[in-house]
């Protein structure tokens, strides 16, 4: 029986929370999954408000002293863990403590600057969500951010990317630490892979794509009307009424990126949208994105979101009704494993 403690603090993630307790504590014995001895922690016991849109108070009896005999200790996020603010001292001592007694450390979305404030996460490789890994590097420049990973493995600490990848975190240290066969059973009755592959690059928005143009905003919609049409910076320097080394200056300054590299990045955006919504073969999907050639389309795709266009929609495709255009062979709609779902 392992010995797990989840502390949480006010405004915890719910999310995450019901993530480790999912995983962790959710008596699965007859499945052959041994039971943990699971507990929420809070530094002060008592009433632990939830974020979002909740707004209700959670009560924590329990207080961090757990946390000493705990083989894992999870950090769920909570408001403050991506503040400017001093880690608590009891979470930190808790979190110091686990590490010099070789407990193992699983931090979950922002629960990364907890343990980074803690001094246990100097030096090392850390994850946290794509949206706050900016943040963590410029506050703590001895940290490694993987800022693709789903989570990482460092020495007793691995840490998770946000939201869904607390349950790829979760699955591997049970992996780890109960073994694969344990981990494959609690994935099949969470109806989840037990492992996924590629990065958060397919679900972040990245820096460029969040940039907006000032000047050029009438160009960039025409752009992204007409994606799947032939540019050229010397077409689009005429459209724009600019010499082609303005526009080209112009355009990174307003975009962050060079012509060329922001219109890959909307046709890869365009050919998503396509793979999820549409039955439509991988030939089509490069046209209509912009792509030409399916060879093209895979190459881009795999580039900047780290998975082949073909598992992307398996993975992320929504159910296509009878009457929808383009119904191909080379494509598949996505079902649900009837072992993944018993």
């Amino acid at each position: 029986m392992l010995k797990i403690a989840c502390i949480v603090d006010d405004d915890v993630n719910i999310f995450e929370l019901g993530v480790a307790a999912e995983v962790f504590g959710t008596d699965r014995t007859d499945r052959g999954v041994p039971r943990n001895d699971f507990r929420v922690v809070t530094p002060t016991p008592g009433p632990v408000r939830i974020s979002g849109g909740l707004s209700l108070p959670m009560m924590i009896e329990e207080g961090l002293a757990f946390a000493d005999e705990a083989d894992l200790v999870i950090v769920a996020p909570y408001e403050q863990c991506s503040s400017d603010v001093e880690c608590s001292l009891p979470v930190a001592l808790a979190l110091q403590r686990a590490v010099a007694r070789g407990a193992r450390v699983l931090t979950m979305c922002t629960g990364a600057f907890v343990a980074a404030r803690a001094g246990v996460l100097e030096g090392r490789r850390v994850a946290t969500h794509w949206a706050h890994a900016d943040e963590l590097a410029a506050e703590f420049p001895e940290l490694i951010v993987e800022r693709d990973a789903l989570w990482v493995d460092d020495g007793p600490i691995t840490s998770s990317a946000g939201t869904a990848a607390a349950i790829d975190a979760s699955l591997h240290l049970v992996s780890e630490l109960q073994g694969a066969q344990v981990a494959a059973t609690i994935a099949r009755s969470m109806v989840v892979p037990p492992l996924r592959d590629g990065g958060q690059r397919q679900f972040a928005i990245g820096p460029v794509a969040e940039q907006r143009a000032e000047t050029l905003a009438p160009l960039i919609d025409w752009m992204v009307a007409h994606i799947d049409d032939d540019h050229t910076v010397g077409a689009l320097a005429r459209r724009a009424n600019l010499s082609e080394r303005t526009f080209a200056r112009r355009f990174r300054e307003e975009l962050g990126a060079t012509p060329a590299a922001w219109l890959t990045s909307q046709r890869v955006q365009r050919a998503q949208q396509l793979l999820e919504a549409t039955d439509l073969g991988l030939d089509a999907v490069a046209q209509q994105a912009g792509f030409g050639t399916a060879a093209l389309l895979r190459h881009h795709f795999t580039r900047q979101l780290g998975v082949a266009p073909s598992a992307y929609r398996r993975r992320f495709a929504c159910p296509v009704g009878p009457g929808a255009p383009g119904r191909a062979s080379d494509t598949t709609t996505p079902t649900i494993d009837r072992a993944m779902a018993s």
